[in-house]
């Protein structure tokens, strides 16, 4: 099936720009802090972010018992009240427990879903396109693909997402694959059916607007809101030169936030912002001490603090 014109315009008003892959802040013994929470998406409809992610893996979703993930999911959408998208990440590496947390994803209300490459198990092209293909006929939810080979060992080559965007309610994709040419290819492609062709790496997310992305997936925006969605907006109107100028003050700060694995240094940068506690689930561990001055001196270039 290949979706209508307004399905596209849809699309692109609703998930363009900087949408933040939100953290899951907890309290000191491990619970969901929902109160944090509800700061969290106050803090980013006030900063002009343009949509939130809910429970992705910057959200810790491979943590998450699948009763705190859709208890995640929920609140957030309660939090926002329509004032600003929510995507659900609804990705797993069982076809069946995809479509499970896809479809209550759907349930609960939220706008699209985020469904990441299955991880460990490696399947081939082949299975990838009837995997996304099996979740999309049974959740009518619009789906946004997710790429990243670095962290799944797994890599969903163009032509299986030149198959993917024919699908009505397969939407987008977010491309962490880190290649510029392979974000223009898909851009080429694929926008006439899939128009949400958007970065999912902070460092490169100016880059890929320059060659037609709509925008990013981004881990700074939960530490810099503002001006990762002034950037983005500039970007979007062809303004390249201010976006240029914006992202250079960010470029440290995209970098700090990646010293340790994802999403240690972006939690503990949160938690230096007074939104969140420093608690993060095994097996990841706090940020080391070593790093902590180098991911406040990104902070601070980046007018933060």
């Amino acid at each position: 099936m290949v979706r209508s014109d307004n399905k596209e315009f849809k699309a692109i008003r609703m998930f363009q720009g900087s949408m933040v892959a939100l953290v899951t802040p907890m309290t000191d013994d491990g619970a969901v802090d929902y109160e944090a929470l509800a700061r969290l998406v106050e803090f980013h409809v006030e900063n002009g972010t343009n949509a939130i992610i809910s429970v992705g893996t910057t959200g810790e979703s491979a943590t998450l018992d699948p009763e705190e993930h859709c208890a995640v999911v929920e609140r957030t959408i309660a939090s926002a009240s329509g004032r600003i998208p929510v995507i659900a990440g609804t990705g797993a590496n069982s076809t069946a427990e995809a479509i499970h947390l896809t479809r209550r994803a759907h349930e609960l209300g939220a706008d699209a879903c985020l469904l990441v490459t299955p991880y460990y198990n490696k399947p081939t092209q082949e299975g990838l396109y009837l995997h996304f293909k099996a979740i999309a006929n049974a959740v009518p939810i619009p789906q946004i693909l997710y790429n990243v080979p670095s962290r799944t060992a797994c890599d969903m080559l163009t032509p299986v997402v030149n198959r993917l965007a024919d699908i009505d309610n397969i939407i987008g994709i977010k491309d962490a694959s880190a290649e510029i040419n392979r974000a223009k290819e898909l851009v080429e492609m694929c926008a006439d059916r899939m128009p949400v062709v958007v970065s999912g790496e902070d460092g490169n997310a100016e880059e890929h607007m320059r060659a037609g992305g709509r925008g990013v997936i981004s881990v700074t925006a939960n530490v810099a809101p503002r001006q990762m969605s002034d950037m983005c907006a500039a970007a979007l109107n062809g303004d390249f030169k201010r976006a240029k100028k914006i992202n250079k003050t960010l470029q440290d700060l995209h970098a700090a936030l990646f010293l340790e694995s994802n999403p240690i240094p972006v939690k503990w940068a949160v938690q230096q912002l007074g939104l969140i506690g420093g608690y993060i689930r095994l097996p990841l561990t706090p940020l080391s001490d070593h790093f902590h001055g180098q991911v406040r001196a990104a902070m601070n270039k980046a007018g933060v603090l």
